[in-house]
């Protein structure tokens, strides 16, 4: 507690809450404009880091992170485009009701349960998180080995498309970490005879290549191509009561609760929070008809589960080190280009840094609340602004902030061609976020399945034998082997109907 107290009265003096302010604002612009993402400004932002105390940077990023996830709420509502995959199933309900004249109504009743959600995030984090690292120092190389395994099993079995692409991501992912320094035997491994590869893949050229230059090079190839339907509406009033608190609730706590649990579950995300959330609202509703045609509890389904998503994915990022989403991944090479290891031992090695990311996760949501009410107008007559001109400028700052952090032009074409390679992947309908999870969690897997077999002389029987990691290695199988089961399964029913 005095920790969580002294991070909270700091977070308010005038350097840390002024990055608080313009992350939080900076994450509902960026989030608002179809196309952008909180994802693409944090990394952009990374390089800016670089030259920040970590705790300023960790104030940054997570602001950036909160007022994302929220801002996407705007076009969603005005132009049926969501801001961000975890607004997708927003838009089925409220840009219905905005075409009904009640935008002021959509926008309202999303941003009250985006706040609640996040609240309700917040509280799981800072309830569990300090408790469960405790616990986590205890975990062994075999339990740790076992929890990557099933990160993996989770993130491949929830990724769009089939589990076989999210595996195939996740494989290629893996690779990309291997070039570097044997951390075993010191020797050189898979360079190609490219001294700039001695020290492996740089995260920043992968994480940015990725996640900012391949949504850019594939907005210009389809600017041509874009046509968004939006109308002038009235977003000044803000249309919340109490009445509204009695009313939904109940939709609100348990859309929460799905959506922390879902967040917990390492490089899931707040889309499929809210995907969950919503189907488990339309199920319980006694107007399940509504649904896709202007739901008032659809919309608050899908905005608190997504933003309660928030604090749940922190919570493994703090105690186990593990991404419980495609942006924890950044935060952990934000808090690695500083040499801090998150993970269990964060609370004790690095305890104002962790107290910070709960605290900030609190006030940013408070931030994100007012920002929300009070530029939601403003917000909603610039995002219809076209993009010709700012995309190149982004791309730039893509260039100018690899090459200033790493003083090699060899990260920036690393980070051009990462760009185009998730381009092309993405157009095909492969998931990114198995392959960037596979990245950062295959040092920490290998680490711990060589330290494993090199206490027991190759004796794999112990990971195995411990029953935690044992437990978790079945778990993994099962989600592995169950798409199998079920395609063959779908297979021979279909032959013998047309038999």
């Amino acid at each position: 507690m005095e920790g969580f107290l002294a991070s909270l009265i700091g977070l308010f003096a005038p350097k840390l809450f002024f990055l608080a302010v313009i992350g939080t604002v900076g994450g509902v612009f960026v989030g608002s404009i179809p196309g952008l993402s909180g994802t693409m400004l944090i990394s952009l932002c990374l390089p800016l880091t670089f030259y920040m105390e970590p705790v300023s940077a960790v104030v940054l990023l997570v602001a950036i992170y909160t007022g994302s996830i929220t801002g996407g709420l705007i076009s969603a509502t005005l132009m049926r485009t969501p801001g961000t995959v975890s607004n997708v199933m927003t838009t089925l309900d409220a840009f219905p009701l905005a075409q009904k004249g009640q935008a002021q109504r959509a926008l309202s009743l999303g941003i009250a349960a985006s706040f609640a959600g996040s609240i309700f995030g917040w509280l799981a984090l800072a309830l569990l998180a300090k408790p469960l690292s405790e616990v986590a120092i205890k975990v062994g190389t075999a339990e740790l080995f076992a929890l990557v395994v099933l990160a993996m099993a989770l993130i491949s079995s929830v990724s769009s498309g089939s589990m076989l692409k999210g595996l195939l991501m996740g494989a290629i992912g893996i690779l990309l970490a291997l070039p570097g320094v044997d951390p075993t035997t010191g020797v050189s491994r898979l360079t190609l005879g490219a001294w700039q590869l001695n020290g492996g893949f740089h995260i920043l050229p992968v994480l940015i290549g990725i996640f900012a230059v391949a949504p850019i090079l594939g907005d210009i190839l389809d600017l041509d191509d874009r046509s968004r339907e939006t109308q002038e509406r009235n977003t000044r009033k803000f249309l919340f009561n109490f009445g509204d608190v009695k009313r939904y609730w109940g939709i609100v706590t348990r859309s929460s609760i799905l959506g922390t649990i879902v967040g917990i579950l390492p490089g899931v995300g707040g889309n499929v929070a809210s995907v969950v959330a919503y189907t488990s609202a339309r199920v319980t509703s006694k107007k399940p008809e509504a649904f896709g045609k202007g739901s008032e509890e659809g919309i608050v389904a899908s905005e608190s589960a997504n933003n309660a998503s928030v604090g749940g994915a922190l919570i493994p990022l703090i105690t186990l080190g593990i991404p419980g989403s495609v942006v924890d991944v950044l935060l952990i090479g934000a808090l690695m280009m500083h040499d801090i290891a998150p993970g269990p031992m964060l609370f004790i090695t690095n305890a104002r840094v962790a107290w910070t990311l709960v605290t900030t996760l609190l006030v940013s949501s408070f931030l994100m609340l007012i920002t929300m009410i009070y530029a939601t107008g403003p917000i909603s007559r610039l995002i219809s602004l076209p993009k010709q001109g700012i995309l190149p400028v982004i791309l730039v700052f893509c260039v100018i902030g690899v090459y200033a952090t790493t003083n090699r032009i060899f990260d920036v074409w690393m980070m051009l061609g990462f760009g185009i390679f998730g381009l092309i992947f993405e157009r095909a309908r492969f998931p990114m976020a198995p392959l960037v999870v596979g990245f950062v969690l295959a040092p920490i897997a290998e680490k711990s399945l060589r330290s494993g077999l090199m206490a027991t002389s190759g004796d794999i029987w112990m990971f195995l034998s411990q029953p935690l990691s044992l437990g978790l290695l079945f778990v993994s199988a099962v989600l592995f082997i169950w798409p199998i089961v079920k395609a063959v399964h779908e297979w021979t029913s279909t032959s013998a109907k047309e038999t």
